[in-house]
């Protein structure tokens, strides 16, 4: 079945179960067939009242629904409310705030700030991409919460001296004409950042930085071209401006929507807005919602993972 293509359908489209079990059954098992996600035999049983399969292979759990094996998994919110909190994070271009989804799907802000947080997880593209290639620009940030901003007894345990001190450095990778990747970095001295750039660009590539000199180096792997911004931002074709575009657009949503980011999650709020950034042109709201809901098999981000009390987990099922 076609997804829906606004969020006024989106809406009115998930509010019927039937329509969610149709979207998510053609998603998983797109041949028709559906299969246990535990071990994969397709001699299962649909139980209407229970809304859950029974599969006949032997296993300790002979049940499973359209959750298991995916970022829902063990949530007590419907797949009613799910779809169309993920359609709203990744078609919002600012983003979206757990008290906003709190209001509008009418589940507490505490559901709510985990449930934005299992999609965030989902959308992290791993380590299977391609390299970049081409004319790649790669640029660092300071990211942390304005200080106005925060409540006095976050401001007096978070803000600890002046300038960076307290905030996170973020280094940004961009394929110009393509796509950004970003990863939270623990400083930018040199061994960080050049061994964070030789694992995302491809060798050859041409490769635009700024004066810092972290970067001093890369001319023997890479067409190394520096702007240096104390004196001007552009020097013909050498400049970082794509990423600090990138920047921009981020921070403004990190101060306009979600006002303070902790460090420790901070990565997940990247990912999301790397994911918006990375398919804003050749998709729309309705393409994004889809290629995003294709990734939610086989992630699991449960709360004391979230909350830093175990690791997180990755691909669990087939």
């Amino acid at each position: 079945m076609e997804a829906p293509k606004t969020l006024q359908e989106a809406i009115i489209h998930f509010s019927n179960f039937d329509n969610c079990n149709t979207f998510m059954v053609d998603l998983r098992w797109p041949d028709g067939k559906v299969a246990c996600p535990r071990c994969g035999s397709e001699k299962v049983t649909w139980l209407a009242k229970p809304r859950v399969w029974k599969c006949y292979g032997k296993h300790e759990s002979p049940t499973f629904s359209l959750k298991t094996g995916t970022i829902f998994e063990e949530s007590a919110i419907p797949l009613e409310k799910w779809l169309p909190a993920v359609w709203l994070l990744v078609t919002c271009k600012n983003g979206i705030s757990s008290y906003e989804v709190h209001r509008d799907l009418g589940i507490s802000q505490k559901s709510a700030w985990h449930l934005m947080h299992r999609i965030r997880f989902a959308l992290h593209a791993g380590s299977f991409e391609k390299m970049l290639s081409g004319h790649v620009e790669a640029d660092e940030t300071f990211i942390g919460g304005k200080a106005r901003n925060m409540h006095i007894a976050q401001r007096r345990r978070r803000i600890t001296g002046t300038g960076t001190k307290d905030k996170t450095p973020v280094l940004g990778i961009m394929e110009r004409g393509g796509k950004v990747r970003t990863i939270v970095v623990p400083n930018r001295k040199k061994k960080t950042l050049q061994t964070e750039v030789n694992k995302h660009v491809e060798a050859g590539s041409a490769l635009y930085t700024d004066f810092l000199l972290s970067y001093e180096g890369l001319e023997g792997r890479y067409a190394h071209k520096v702007v240096d911004h104390a004196v001007e931002y552009v020097n013909g074709n050498t400049h970082t401006n794509s990423l600090e575009n990138f920047w921009a657009l981020l921070k403004r949503t990190i101060s306009g929507t979600y006002v303070s980011v902790e460090p420790f999650h901070l990565f997940r709020y990247l990912d999301e807005q790397a994911y918006r950034f990375n398919n804003r042109e050749d998709m729309n709201d309705s393409d994004r919602f889809t290629f995003a809901m294709k990734q939610i098999v086989g992630k699991r981000l449960t709360w004391n993972a979230l909350t830093g009390k175990q690791s997180e987990e990755g691909p669990s099922v087939n």
